[in-house]
């Protein structure tokens, strides 16, 4: 196709010039946010700031009645906008004005406001909905878990579509306000602070808030049953666990797990740097599942994650998230190495700290466990691919090449690294690349060639350190003690579709 040039004339240049940019024709906001794996999350052409979250949730049937407020910024001139969201919906108001809406595939949710928002206007969405969660299906599956007395919201890399609509992706950080009115005798757990609670005519309404950015997929809802507890940490924050009255022989091993967060997470602050929220603690739902998950300020864990005794590894892992994965959060989920190796290796230097194994010696075993043949070393943690976004290789490996980062810069830098990332990006988003040229900068080395190595490479490098080069491996080392407890973690994220 030919294009022809056309000149304007002096007089026409400058009619041109004096059309202000605001009288460019309004357009859709893209459906999908851009992300390499999952190109249809998220949205494009606003930015929430808040969600408020007004909910009423009858265990006995799973039926959810919600009205949701969501108050955005318009990042372009904007005809109209989707919302991720599967649950059926009542009516939309756009800045107090009724809007059009359409359900478009399994999880969008299209609005057409009565006029168009102009780019860096503020606007609110009021969404009123319902449905029954658990029988709702999005691409196959439904990220809603039933319990014998209520249900639970906690999956990843999607779980809002089943109880809220959202800007469905961790680029698009809010603050939450969630209220829900549940029957009485029956407890509404989710994310950050109770703010307050109230009963009337056999309801009881429990009012949360998160005061810091999260994202979609780690705000949680958990219904049912629990025995409450409360502490605060010597800073005074509030923590609160949750356990549902059910757990059965699970019940002792889950309370003597996360009841010691507090340890947990006092450790962690002296490794990461201070811990970035302000509310702590942990619950466990009666539920069949076998993955935890680091729903933001409160983790959820499956009871069978202590079928075997207490784990308190598994508690390390998710707590080691609040800084790597939910205040420092991945900009596409191709960067998953930069929430689930640090955690993992955060399991390594508990190891380390409580005498069962070095996360030197814990790195020399896996990777003496895997021959050069074995398909584990195919996966490249720095972009696994979504069909192996939560492999094995994700953890192992990728806690293998921070042992690998840590060989060649050296305990100081690599601890300041740890230290100062959370810091750097507190609230924030970040890539592989980014933690890269981050530890680079603290270090003053070239790591090019070390990441590509570790984390981009699908064969088995030839050594782990350059010790290892040097002497060679003259025999398989010894499986540390703390194998076993971390070994039980691995079904952690092990839920996806």
């Amino acid at each position: 196709m030919r294009h022809r040039l056309y000149v304007p004339t002096a007089a026409a240049a400058c009619l041109l010039l004096a059309i202000p940019a605001s009288a460019a024709q309004p357009t859709p906001g893209a459906p999908g946010i851009g992300d390499s794996y999952y190109p249809t999350y998220g949205n494009g052409g606003y930015d929430v700031s808040h969600y408020d979250l007004r909910l009423k949730y009858q265990p006995e049937d799973d039926g959810l009645e919600g009205t949701a407020t969501i108050t955005a910024t318009a990042k372009q001139d904007l005809s109209r906008f989707n919302l991720d969201f599967a649950l059926d919906v009542d009516s939309v108001l756009v800045g107090g004005k009724k809007a059009g809406f359409a359900k478009t595939g399994d999880h969008e949710l299209e609005i057409t406001p009565s006029s168009a928002l102009a780019s860096g206007r503020s606007f609110t969405v009021v969404v009123r909905y319902r449905g029954t969660p658990s029988a709702v299906e999005a691409s196959g599956f439904t990220g809603w878990l039933r319990t014998p007395d209520g249900g639970v919201a906690a999956n990843e890399p999607e779980s809002a579509w089943w109880w809220f609509p959202s800007n469905d992706h961790p680029l698009d950080k809010a603050t939450y306000d969630v209220s829900v009115a549940v029957p009485d005798g029956t407890q509404a757990i989710s994310n950050g602070t109770l703010q307050s609670s109230s009963s009337k005519l056999g309801w009881t309404r429990y009012n949360w808030r998160s005061s810091k950015p999260q994202a979609t997929y780690l705000a949680t809802l958990a219904v049912g049953r629990f025995d409450i507890t409360t502490d605060t940490t010597a800073d005074g924050l509030p923590v609160i666990n949750a356990y549902s009255k059910d757990l059965g022989a699970n019940d002792g091993a889950a309370r003597a797990s996360v009841e010691r967060s507090i340890e947990v997470a006092d450790w962690l602050g002296e490794v990461f740097g201070p811990y970035p929220f302000d509310a702590l603690g942990g619950y466990v739902p009666n539920v069949p599942t076998g993955y935890a998950l680091e729903t933001q300020t409160r983790p959820f864990y499956s009871p069978r994650q202590f079928a075997n005794g207490s784990n308190v590894s598994v508690v390390v892992h998710e707590l080691a998230h609040q800084w790597y994965g939910d205040s420092v959060s991945l900009k596409d989920w191709r960067d998953i190495w930069v929430n689930e190796g640090f955690a993992r290796y955060a399991q390594w230097l508990w190891s380390e700290k409580e005498g069962e194994g070095t996360a030197q010696e814990l790195a020399d075993y896996v990777y003496s466990q895997h021959p050069a043949d074995d398909p584990f070393w195919t996966v490249k943690p720095g972009d696994p691919g979504p069909e192996n976004q939560f492999h094995g290789a994700v953890y192992d490996r990728g806690a293998v090449a921070l042992q690998a980062l840590r060989n060649e810069v050296g305990d100081k830098d690599f601890f300041a690294i740890l230290k100062q990332w959370p810091t750097q990006h507190r609230y924030g988003n970040a890539s592989v690349a980014d933690f890269r040229k981050f530890a680079e900068q603290v270090s003053g080395k070239r790591l090019t060639e070390l990441f590509d190595t570790w984390l981009f490479t699908p064969s088995k490098p030839s050594a782990l350190s350059a010790r290892q080069a040097a002497v060679g491996t003259v025999k398989a080392p010894e499986r540390p003690r703390s194998w076993k407890k971390i070994r039980a973690t691995d079904s952690v994220h092990a839920h996806r579709h």
